[in-house]
């Protein structure tokens, strides 16, 4: 493979590479906190537009709001990152963060309730996240661009940090902000947006480098598709049908499904036949870039997985049964979770800094096994915890994943030329965010799964020890348990939705009041869901363990004449 080593892209000025350090993490901060700050604050906003989350119609409108930035973002910054390479990675940085601040200003401006504001909200969303992707394909080659490989760690550890930590700060943002004004949620991003568009138009400049540029309309055609399809089979695939309690085996999720991995095949052929592909293949050829990625969507999948099961358990089962409303559960869960938030920020730039002096491997593996034991630990605690262990084990979760990201990050990035940059960037991006994605589907399936086998036992009787009649109890507990999970994962209790309007109002007060209260529905999800936390947390163990090896594997030595990996760098060349 005959290649340039020139970097593409150069900021100009004294201290550039501070200037590019700084901006880009601006920008994949704003583009990471937008990406989790709806998880939080989702009741809040369908409240603001008048829909009901739980009604059949509109769970739909529920599973897009929360994915569809993050499908655009996974199935864009392949090409974005393409786009990097042949037109400046500067200029197409600059405009992702012009697109991501007018998305923001055209969402706190959300217009209408119901059905058209549930869509326009999705449709924006999705447009945010095309300016998202545009900013996290072409941040980390900007940077790798513009710092020398001694410093590249550490300068990548603040970036990925800043990355995955603003998920996290995401939903501490939420629950603050929801808390007050649901639009506040949208508005927040403008300010980063404005100063960061502005701030890299006048600073980040392109290498006046110049090759000749072709698009690769097939493969980007053949690539979006097949990723579409098949993150859009998972949102379905979650849903119930017939009287089945997932949609998995629906015509609809199986065609979907099926022109996926077809696209894709048919991805994989074009990009070996085309001159100038979308991606080029012959980089998983190169261990470090192959195995580093393998490693990347490994933990994300683990980590996005971890996301949810928290924010279930503590919305939906822990903060009410100690005393929290489910009002305040979304602000409470996110404070919660700041053991996690901050192991990760201390070990992340540590790690890089280390990476640096004594390569990255012995960190990111050592992350890994930290944070699957982390996992292991998590499962043997009751659903009703005390919180000082809980702390504990978040801070080492959030520590060992912290460790990880630099040293992944660097060895993705240094094992490619100086010209693939981009594509790497964005292929990395693509991992990590097919990552949240695909948690979402993998993980909701697993507690679905778990739920009904529990769960209707253990609903019918509680209702029936509420003086529900026992054939509405029986009916209540038959339905699908999405409705229950979505309403732990919300933080409300579903009973008063669930219990037909007539029948409460029959019951003796105190039973109405016991129903429709704080610990019921906590109490009554506790045992069921722990059952399918285990099946979770077991798989999130086993995912953190396999990106440990992967992160172990990728320092092989490369096939002869390939670029080098992380620890066998090549020197670079201008």
């Amino acid at each position: 493979m005959s290649v340039s080593l020139a970097p593409s892209a150069e900021p100009a000025g004294d201290g550039s590479k501070w200037v590019v350090l700084s901006n880009t993490t601006l920008g994949m901060l704003a583009a990471a906190i937008n990406s989790s700050i709806l998880l939080i604050s989702l009741p809040a906003v369908f409240r603001g537009i008048g829909l009901k989350a739980l009604d059949p119609g509109n769970i739909n409108y529920l599973l897009w709001a929360i994915i569809g930035y993050m499908i655009a973002t996974a199935v864009l910054v392949v090409s974005f990152g393409r786009l990097g390479d042949q037109f400046g990675r500067a200029r197409m940085y600059n405009l992702g963060f012009a697109i991501f601040t007018a998305a923001s200003v055209a969402l706190g401006l959300l217009p209408g309730k119901g059905d058209f504001a549930a869509t326009y909200l999705i449709a924006v969303r999705i447009v945010q996240g095309v300016g998202g992707a545009l900013i996290m394909a072409n941040s980390t080659a900007l940077l790798v661009d513009a710092f020398p490989e001694h410093e590249r760690g550490l300068a990548l550890g603040i970036n990925v940090v800043a990355a995955i930590g603003g998920q996290f700060v995401g939903l501490l943002i939420g629950g603050l902000l929801a808390d007050t004004n649901w639009r506040l949620v949208f508005w927040i991003n403008v300010p980063f947006g404005l100063v960061g568009t502005v701030w890299a138009c006048l600073k980040l400049r392109d290498a006046p480098r110049r090759s000749s540029h072709r698009i690769d309309w097939l493969g980007n055609l053949t690539f979006g598709l097949g990723l579409v399809a098949i993150l859009a089979a998972i949102t379905y695939g979650l849903q119930p049908y017939g009287d089945q309690t997932m949609a998995w085996a629906s015509p609809k999720v199986l065609w979907l499904l099926a022109l996926g991995f077809a696209s894709l095949a048919a991805f994989l052929v074009v990009e070996r036949r085309t001159e100038k592909p979308m991606l080029d293949l012959g980089l998983f050829r190169i261990p470090g870039f192959a195995y580093g990625n393998l490693a990347n969507l490994a933990s994300g999948i683990a980590r996005g997985g971890l996301q949810f099961m928290l924010i279930v358990w503590l919305q939906g089962i822990w903060l009410p049964l100690h005393g929290y409303s489910f009002e305040e559960t979304p602000l409470w869960s996110a404070i919660f979770m700041l053991p996690l938030t901050a192991g990760f920020l201390i070990a992340g730039p540590v790690a890089g800094r280390l990476s640096d002096r004594f390569g990255g491997m012995p960190f990111a593996v050592g992350g890994m096994a930290a944070g699957a034991a982390s996992f292991v630990a998590l499962m043997l605690l009751p659903a009703d915890f005390s919180y000082g262990g809980f702390a504990a084990l978040l801070f080492l979760n959030g520590f060992g994943s912290g460790l990880f990201v630099a040293p992944n990050s660097t060895q993705i990035m240094n094992a490619v030329p100086a010209s693939e940059r981009g594509q790497a960037s964005g292929m990395r991006a693509t991992t990590t965010n097919a990552g949240q994605v695909l948690s979402i589907g993998l993980f909701f399936s697993l507690m679905l799964a778990g739920l009904a086998a529990t769960l209707p036992e253990a609903m019918e009787a509680g209702l029936v020890a509420e003086n529900v009649p026992v054939a509405v109890a029986h009916r209540i507990a038959t339905l699908p348990p999405v409705a229950s999970l979505f309403a732990a994962f919300l933080g409300y209790n579903p009973m008063g939705e669930l219990i037909p309007p007539d029948v409460l109002a029959a019951l003796p007060p105190a039973n109405a009041a016991a129903l429709t209260g704080n610990r019921f529905f906590p109490s009554l999800m506790a045992e069921p869901f722990k059952h399918g936390l285990i099946f979770a947390f077991t798989v999130s163990a086993l995912l953190y363990l396999v990106a440990a090896f992967a992160s172990w594997r990728g320092t092989r030595r490369p096939p002869s004449g390939m670029p080098p990996s992380r620890d066998r760098p090549a020197p670079e060349t201008t």
